[in-house]
């Protein structure tokens, strides 16, 4: 679905298109920090856009309607090109040549909009600015023109497909994200052998790095952050990366080893501090496992979270409640009774309430409740979601974006 990596985790015009007409701007007034639409009440600088896209789309993975005020906030986030930057706390002011476009937060927000749909003009032009700064290997970095990295180009490669595109055709001197992602992958000998990179080193090496694995998996098998389990699959040995398929099964294979090594889950080892479990990365690579197939393994890191990531969700807010929402998707888990808590409930409270729980509250219902009588008399449910996470556990997308923020 975060703060970007390293050193950054410790330290938002007029609606293009044929979108929903402007209401009114849900912007901070004197008194109020933030906007009243945004999910969670941290600092939405970095990371405004990323998290109220993931929340949407984790809802909407949910089967919640999410609050009108939220979708056209994030709705106005978008610049008259089509980008979008990580926060603009004035909407009405137009973008210039000093507002901080990036690709995952532009990704991020064409995924979520997608997935509610009604915003193909939004969408649309966001595809084409995704497609005005593609790198010439094939793949995006965080800022437009920046080198290409496993994340970026795998979270690009989901807003694609998300918004009907094939990503094997979106090509820049002739080259796909297929062929940037292959670039990032490390070869079957020596340490981390089946990985994927965040980037290369200074002198073009590679380094294993499991939250950019989890992005390449899923990159590399054309999926965006909402998955459902894959036909299962017993691990495979890695070969050669060739293809993008080879290529997802070696990740999946050294997701698989790293999370063995740990009890089922990935530890978190920031420069000066002691490891400790690393949970947004888990919920990621579990959602990477179950794209692929493998569901023994994401089946048994989703229980792991189940029994130890509350505190931590809690701590992070929405994003953290998305990713696991996410993680239990892709696994045919319970989102409303995920270790006895209701992911969905918790969500819902870091945000406007959303329109189906509204409706709920006035009927005297929970949204369970609703929800089976919608299903029953309607035959229709809305869905709305979230993703992504703050604190020790990060996940893959957001981390590779911090790592590029000033």
């Amino acid at each position: 679905m975060n703060v970007r990596r390293s050193a950054a985790v410790l330290a938002a015009v007029a609606v293009i298109g044929a979108a929903t007409p402007a209401a009114a701007d849900p912007s901070p007034s004197p008194s109020q920090a933030f906007p009243s639409a945004l999910y969670g009440d941290s600092d939405p600088k970095y990371d405004g856009v990323w998290r109220q896209s993931l929340a949407l789309l984790a809802q909407d993975t949910a089967g919640v309607r999410p609050a009108a005020q939220s979708v056209e906030w994030l709705v106005r986030q978008q610049c008259a090109d089509g980008g979008f930057a990580s926060y603009r706390p004035d909407p009405t002011a137009a973008c210039d040549a000093q507002t901080p476009l990036d690709t995952n937060a532009t990704s991020a927000a064409v995924q979520a909009l997608a997935a509610l749909g009604g915003h193909d003009g939004v969408t649309g032009k966001a595809v084409a600015w995704l497609k005005s700064v593609q790198n010439e290997d094939g793949g995006w970095g965080y800022a437009p023109g920046g080198a290409s990295d496993t994340n970026s180009t795998s979270v690009v490669v989901g807003a694609l497909a998300a918004a009907g595109e094939k990503p094997d055709q979106v090509e820049k001197g002739g080259k796909s994200p297929y062929d940037a992602l292959l670039k990032l992958a490390l070869p079957c000998d020596g340490d981390g052998a089946g990985a994927f990179a965040f980037q290369p080193d200074k002198k073009g090496g590679l380094t294993a790095n499991a939250d950019a694995t989890a992005a390449g998996v899923l990159g590399a098998l054309g999926q965006g952050m909402v998955v459902k389990a894959g036909t299962k699959k017993s691990g495979a040995s890695c070969a050669e990366p060739r293809t993008p398929e080879q290529a997802a099964a070696n990740g999946a294979a050294y997701l698989t080893s790293a999370l063995g090594k740990d009890d089922d889950h990935l530890m978190s080892a920031l420069a000066g501090a002691e490891p400790q479990p690393d949970f947004g990365n888990t919920a990621d690579a579990v959602v990477a496992l179950a794209a692929r197939g493998e569901t023994g393994q994401a089946e048994k890191s989703v229980r792991w979270l189940e029994k130890n990531s509350a505190a931590w969700a809690a701590q992070s807010g929405p994003a953290a409640y998305a990713q696991l929402i996410l993680a239990a998707h892709a696994t045919g888990t319970d989102p409303r009774d995920f270790g006895g808590a209701d992911l969905v409930k918790q969500l819902n409270e870091t945000g406007p309430a959303p329109q189906a729980a509204a409706a709920s509250d006035a009927d005297g219902k929970d949204a369970k409740d609703e929800k089976k009588d919608s299903d029953s008399v309607f035959g229709v449910w809305w869905y709305v979601g979230v993703c992504l996470v703050a604190g020790i556990g990060i996940g893959f997308l957001f981390t590779g974006r911090r790592k590029q923020q000033p």
